[in-house]
C-alpha cells in the first residue's frame, strides 16, 4: 500500500490562521459533495446557513466541559432539557429519563452496560447474552465484544423485519436484553416492537427500541397523519430507546440520546468511583470529558425547528421517500427490500428480469450509478442497494431515478459488467465461505489503515486493473480480501 509523505513533527513555528485554513479547506477536496445531494448515507445536511448556525452554537461552548454537571450548569441545562423534549416525543412520562451521548454507538453501548450490571447485581447472571434481530445495527455487535455479551441472532420473517414467532425460544435464563429497531439500518423496516415487547415482558426481560436512525422522525412523521407500527414508551415492555440528535434531529455530529423509563434502571449506566486521590468520580456514560459544544448544538436544533419545523422536514424526506420507492418499483428489473415505512430504503435485483432470465447484478448497477456521479451504499445478505432519504434528497430523486434507469438498462445490455470493477469485488465478498479466515484478512488489511504514512481512505478510487492510481480505502479492503481468497482456493 503505497504511503503518503506526512510531515513527522511540528511545524518549527506556528503558522498564521488564514494559511491553516486555507490548507484545512484544500484537505476536504476528495470528500464526498454532501451538499449536492448525491451522497445517501453519513451526512444529514440542509444548507450552508443552517451550518453556519449550528456551528455559532457549537462555537459559543466549545471550551465547556460536560465532565462535572456541577461545574457547568449551562451544559447539564441543556441536557436536561434535550432529554425532557426527547422523553415527551417518544411519549415517556415523567419518569423517563436519561443522558446525552456522543452518537448512537454510545447510546447502544450504554444499553448493554446497563442491562448486563442490572443482570449480573439482580439475577446473579455470568453468562449474559442479548437477543438480537439479525438487521440490528453492528454497534450491537460491537457492545457485544467490548462487554462480553453474547449475541443470540433472531431471524428476519420475509418481510426482512424481526421474526417475533421465533423470539421466545431465544429467551433463557442468561437473557439480560431485548433489541428491535425502529427502523432497522440496512432495509428501514420497523421491527414488530409490540409483540416483540410483550414477549419479552413475559419472561421479564427488558426490550431496548434502538430509534437511533428513526427517533426524530417517526414522531413528527405520525404527527403528519402517517400511520406507523406502534415502537415508543407507548408500548409496554419497552423500557429504553436510543435516538440520535444528530441525524434527522439535524444537530452538529456527536449528539444522541438513551433514555430509559425509569432511574432504577439508569443507575446501572453509571460509573462511581470513590477512592481516587484525585477526588470522587462519577459519570453517567463512556465518556468523560463530554464537549459543551455538542449540547450547545444540540439545543440550539431543536429551538432552530420546534415542532413545526421537524414536521416540515419529516414531511419532505417522506415525500422523497415515496417517490424513490415507486419509482424504483416501476422498474422491472428492480424490487423494493422489506416493506419499509421510511425515510430508509434498499432494493434489489428481481429474479429472472435481467438478460437469458436471470436476474441483473445488482452491483454492477450501483458502479453504473457511481460513474453517474451518486454515492451509492451497497448491502449483503440479501444482495442490495441503499439509500438513507433526507429532506435535501428531494430536489434529486428525478435525476436519481432518470440514472437509475439508465444504469439498469446497461447493466441488462451488458451483463459482463458484473466480472469488472467493484461489482466483481463486492460479489465476491458478499459470498465468501470462511468468515472467520475473511474476518481475520479484513482486520490486518483495516489495522494497516492505522499506521504511520498509511495512504488516506479514498472512497471514489477505480476499480483495479483498469490503468488508473492504485486503489485505497475500503474497496482496496475488499479487493486484498478477495485475491487473498482466490490464491488460497487456487493454492
Amino acid at each position: 500500500m503505497p504511503e503518503q509523505n506526512l510531515p513527522h513533527t511540528l511545524p518549527p513555528v506556528g503558522r498564521p490562521p488564514a494559511d491553516i485554513l486555507a490548507e484545512l479547506a484544500s484537505f476536504g477536496a476528495q470528500d464526498p459533495a454532501y451538499q449536492n445531494g448525491r451522497l445517501w448515507s453519513l451526512v444529514y445536511y440542509l444548507d450552508e446557513g443552517y451550518q453556519a448556525f449550528l456551528g455559532q452554537a457549537y462555537q459559543a461552548f466549545q471550551s465547556a466541559n460536560g465532565l462535572n454537571p456541577g461545574a457547568f450548569k449551562s451544559l447539564k441545562r441543556f441536557e436536561n432539557e434535550i432529554i425532557a423534549n426527547t422523553a415527551h416525543l417518544l411519549h415517556g412520562d415523567a419518569q423517563v429519563c436519561g443522558v446525552l451521548t456522543s452518537g448512537g454507538t454510545e447510546s447502544c453501548l450504554m444499553a448493554v452496560k446497563t442491562y448486563r450490571d442490572m443482570a449480573r447485581k439482580l439475577r446473579g447472571i455470568k453468562s449474559p447474552e442479548m437477543v438480537l434481530p439479525a438487521s440490528a445495527h453492528v454497534a450491537w455487535f460491537k457492545a457485544s465484544e467490548y462487554f462480553d455479551v453474547k449475541v443470540r441472532l433472531l431471524p428476519l420473517d420475509r418481510q426482512l423485519r424481526a421474526d417475533a414467532a421465533q423470539l421466545s425460544r431465544l429467551i433463557n435464563r442468561n437473557t439480560l436484553m431485548v433489541v428491535g429497531s425502529a427502523p432497522d439500518y440496512p432495509h428501514g423496516n420497523i421491527d414488530p416492537i409490540e409483540a416483540m415487547a410483550s414477549i419479552a415482558q413475559h419472561h421479564k426481560i427488558p426490550l431496548h427500541v434502538d430509534a437511533c436512525v428513526g427517533g426524530f422522525i417517526l414522531p413528527f412523521m405520525e404527527k403528519n397523519g402517517i400511520q406507523l407500527p406502534m415502537w415508543d414508551y407507548r408500548v409496554p415492555g419497552v423500557t429504553s430507546i436510543s435516538a440520535d440528535l444528530h441525524k434527522y434531529g439535524y444537530a452538529a455530529k456527536g449528539a444522541s440520546t438513551i433514555t430509559y423509563r425509569g432511574l432504577d434502571v439508569l443507575k446501572h449506566q453509571m460509573f462511581v468511583y470513590t477512592e481516587w486521590p484525585g477526588g470522587m468520580f462519577a459519570s453517567p456514560a463512556l465518556l468523560g470529558t463530554r464537549p459543551g459544544g455538542a449540547y450547545a448544538a444540540a439545543w440550539a436544533a431543536m429551538q432552530y425547528f420546534g415542532e413545526a419545523g421537524y414536521c416540515d422536514l419529516a414531511a419532505k424526506a417522506l415525500q422523497a421517500f415515496e417517490g424513490l420507492k415507486h419509482g424504483i418499483s416501476a422498474m422491472p428489473e428492480l424490487q423494493i427490500l422489506g416493506e419499509p415505512h421510511g425515510p430508509l430504503l434498499a432494493y434489489c435485483a428481481r429474479p429472472g428480469a435481467g438478460s437469458n432470465n436471470k436476474a441483473i447484478n445488482i452491483f454492477a448497477v450501483g458502479d453504473q450509478m457511481e460513474k453517474r456521479g451518486w454515492n451509492i451504499n451497497k448491502l449483503q445478505q440479501p444482495d442490495g442497494l441503499h439509500a438513507l432519504i433526507t429532506a435535501q434528497h428531494l430536489v434529486v430523486v428525478d435525476d436519481y431515478l432518470r440514472d437509475l434507469r439508465e444504469a439498469v438498462a446497461t447493466v441488462k445490455a451488458q451483463p459482463e459488467l458484473a466480472n469488472q470493477g467493484s461489482a466483481a469485488t463486492y460479489g465476491m465478498m458478499a459470498h465468501l465461505p470462511l468468515r472467520g479466515l475473511v474476518k481475520k484478512q479484513v482486520l490486518d488489511v483495516f489495522a494497516a489503515q492505522y499506521r504511520q504514512g498509511a495512504a488516506q481512505l479514498d472512497l471514489s478510487s477505480p476499480a483495479a486493473g483498469s490503468g488508473q492510481p492504485p486503489v485505497t480505502g475500503p474497496r482496496a479492503l475488499l479487493e486484498r480480501v478477495a485475491r487473498w481468497y482466490v490464491a488460497r482456493k487456487q493454492g
